[in-house]
């Protein structure tokens, strides 16, 4: 017997709508369901985890998931919770994006084919890409209502009077198009279920109705509510941008410092959203971390997990050495762990300057190599600061006899000189 998979993401606050029946509908027998992936990027980034972390509560709870990436309708956008239209992308860019997720969902679900409900990856776009379209228009049309796609709040919103941008005959489609998404699965995987955001209902039950007209069959749909940050700001969002999977995009150490800071109240909810604790354990998660909040326990168990997640134990590992570095609790041989991109990411805004390697190789002192980089503003301020033990090369305290060379290089190009505790310069040896 399957698990209460609707009852775990209840308890959770990762169900918001639901068609009746669903739950009982699952705890029957092992279940198709499916969850849709726009190739918008050839990352994937957090605000599409928690749908990532709903396909692999499901497949936990003994039913069969499957991943549908939009290789056609990626080629329309998405109208829901959309202000604008999306720039649309080449079959070229597509191809690259819908390869980048494909590795990325590998790594979170089982798809081993000796399983009974090992998870399918489909492309929408190998069954679109041989449909006529007056057949299509025929067939499928007809039993979706313009009366019923427009009162469909996504596409509400985009005709209503605030509305600057309106919507393109190409945006309406997607809802139809996402309907037969769900009736092609239907017939030919057995998929009973759609799951997805709450933007995505009005799509998400177009497909359920469809089924209907086309089989007289029942089907059914969830969603979860969308995440949000408590002071009001965008999830996964930074100045830099999106907090994406890709370590290319965003560095674990990155990844692990988004959750590292989020805020108290964001830590109490995202612990049942992004874990797969029990409800017990979280509880007693949540009581540790209210006894001593300054330690952050919950912050720190979210940041290792996902990191661990979607990265790998070794790069949780160097993240916490990297975040560790900041706080003085290192060592150069902690530095000398570190790979250039965690380097440079730790100490991103951090004043530079270049020197060259011939002069590296002289073996200047101290005193005179950071006199040629133009630390602090007189020969005398250095002297004087070094008197007061409180320079530090690779974070180790230096006196006056010190004399640097190429065995001082991180990451074979970089030497970090530091005054006090919170006063960075990084010297970049060409």
């Amino acid at each position: 017997m399957p698990k209460n998979f609707i009852n775990e993401l209840r308890w959770r606050g990762m169900l918001q709508d639901i068609i009746p029946g669903c739950e009982e509908k699952l705890l029957e027998k092992s279940t198709c369901g499916y969850i849709g992936f726009d190739p918008t990027a050839d990352s994937l980034h957090i605000g599409s985890l928690v749908q990532i972390l709903i396909l692999m509560h499901f497949q936990k709870a003994g039913h069969k998931p499957i991943v549908l990436i939009g290789g056609a309708t990626g080629m329309i956008g998405d109208p829901s919770g959309k202000s604008s239209e999306r720039n649309l992308l080449t079959k070229n860019e597509l191809d690259r994006n819908i390869n980048g997720i494909k590795s990325q969902l590998s790594q979170f679900l089982n798809f081993d084919i000796k399983e009974k409900n090992s998870a399918v990856i489909c492309n929408n776009n190998d069954w679109f890409d041989s449909i006529n379209l007056i057949d299509f228009i025929r067939d499928i049309g007809k039993h979706l209502t313009v009366n019923y796609m427009v009162a469909k709040d996504s596409v509400k919103k985009r005709l209503s009077k605030d509305s600057k941008e309106g919507m393109s005959f190409t945006e309406f489609t997607y809802q139809i198009i996402q309907a037969y998404d769900f009736y092609h699965l239907f017939k030919n995987e057995n998929c009973l279920v759609q799951m997805g955001g709450s933007d995505q209902w009005g799509n998400i039950t177009s497909g359920t109705e469809l089924i209907r007209k086309k089989t007289g069959e029942k089907v059914f749909a969830l969603t979860c509510p969308l995440i949000t940050k408590a002071d009001g700001t965008k999830f996964g969002k930074t100045e830099e941008g999106n907090i994406w999977l890709d370590r290319k995009r965003t560095s674990p150490y990155k990844f692990y410092q988004y959750w590292l800071n989020i805020s108290d109240e964001d830590a109490f909810k995202y612990i049942k959203i992004f874990s797969f604790y029990s409800q017990n354990e979280i509880i007693e998660f949540i009581r540790i971390h209210k006894e001593s909040p300054h330690l952050r326990s919950l912050q720190k168990i979210i940041a290792s997990d996902l990191t661990k997640l979607v990265h790998s134990k070794a790069d949780l590992e160097k993240s916490i050495i990297a975040s560790n570095i900041l706080f003085g609790k290192s060592t150069s041989e902690d530095l000398g762990l570190l790979d250039e991109k965690t380097f440079l990411d730790v100490f991103d805004g951090v004043p530079k300057i270049s020197l060259s390697m011939n002069y590296l190789t002289t073996n200047p002192s101290i005193v005179d190599f950071l006199v040629k980089a133009g630390f602090l503003s007189s020969k005398s301020e250095i002297i004087r600061a070094i008197n007061e033990n409180s320079i530090s090369i690779n974070k180790e305290k230096r006196d006056s006899s010190f004399s640097l060379s190429k065995s001082n290089l991180i990451c074979s190009k970089y030497i970090l000189v530091q005054r006090g505790k919170k006063n960075y310069f990084l010297i970049v040896v060409n």
